[in-house]
């Protein structure tokens, strides 16, 4: 059975389902007042979530920490914040972007 990946208005949802409309009849019974967004039927039948992406693996500094004190020092200038944060952790840019830039939505 193949497995899709359904994104609405207010969930991500991965599940097997014979065809695509199976899947969105998922949608319709779990999530009757969401609106779908995307369904794409996944290349294998499996899923995998990276924990590093997430930023769930162990590192020796706390990411949200260091990116709080960086906005904290920079007033709150996203840039500036990026530069503190790669010049403390020796990120590159993209991880440093992404990490700043989610805590500046959590808000710092």
């Amino acid at each position: 059975m193949p497995l899709f990946e359904i994104e609405t208005d207010s969930h991500i949802i991965i599940t097997w389902a014979e065809d695509e409309d199976a899947a969105r009849s998922v949608v319709v019974d779990a999530y009757p007042t969401d609106e779908i967004a995307r369904l794409t039927k996944r290349p294998r039948d499996t899923w995998v979530i990276s924990k590093g992406a997430l930023g769930l693996t162990k590192t020796e500094l706390d990411p949200c920490t260091v990116a709080r004190e960086c906005l904290n020092r920079s007033a709150g200038d996203k840039v500036n914040a990026i530069r503190l944060y790669r010049n403390e952790t020796g990120s590159d840019l993209e991880q440093a972007r992404k990490v700043i830039e989610s805590n500046m939505v959590m808000g710092w």
